[in-house]
């Protein structure tokens, strides 16, 4: 009976001597663990601290391109302002269903068989005739020399241009100063003026006679 009750009372002790060594074990491994779960979440906070200014950098919208994509469809470019079209000036007008002028209301002798082609509006009430002669440039220019009794003057030597001043200007009052102009218009650039008269002969004139008359009109 004492073997039996011995017995018993030495496996009562040896497994409370177990139970001990399991808990001291289990206090050893928790204060074990313990830094090891402080150490992870430790990491898990840098990590979010890290990675947070990037999620918030994903969030954020793209940056414009000024340049489109491939394949993206081309943008519409900006509308041009066109400026306002300016007004063309008006050239100057022969008169019309105007006779042919004479020596007495142009006050200066015509060329003999030269042809009037046309008058036009030279401003401040003056008109200049043009007429269109089939006679050299030279012979033209001996002519008005003779009937106006001055020499006049080659203003240009190509194309060869001759003026002659018949009266006094007056800048206040007149456009262009009163005279007989000379041009020769036969060259090797040129065959002649153009007579403007559908069919008229001779077809181009070698020499262009210019007046502008003395008397207001």
């Amino acid at each position: 009976m004492s073997a039996q009750t011995n017995a018993n009372h030495g496996d009562t002790e040896t497994q409370r001597y177990s139970n001990k060594q399991c808990a001291d074990r289990e206090r050893r491994s928790g204060r074990r663990r313990r830094p090891a779960l402080w150490a992870s979440a430790s990491l898990w906070l840098i990590l979010v601290c890290a990675l947070s200014p990037l999620t918030l950098f994903a969030a954020q919208p793209p940056v414009p391109q000024p340049f489109p994509r491939p394949g993206a469809p081309p943008q519409a470019p900006p509308p041009v302002t066109q400026p306002a079209p300016r007004q063309a000036q008006p050239a100057p007008q022969p008169a019309a269903a105007e006779g042919t002028p004479t020596e007495a209301t142009l006050g200066v002798p015509i060329y003999p068989g030269s042809q009037f082609l046309a008058s036009y509006d030279a401003g401040r009430g003056q008109r200049y005739y043009i007429f269109g002669s089939a006679a050299p440039f030279v012979d033209v220019v001996v002519y008005y020399r003779a009937a106006l009794k001055q020499k006049g003057e080659l203003v240009y030597d190509t194309p060869a241009t001759h003026e002659f001043d018949v009266g006094k200007y007056n800048e206040d009052t007149m456009a262009f100063p009163p005279g007989v102009t000379v041009k020769d218009y036969q060259s090797e650039a040129s065959q002649g003026y153009p007579n403007p008269k559908p069919g008229g002969a001779p077809a181009r004139f070698p020499t262009v006679i210019q007046i502008v008359p003395a008397t207001v009109r």
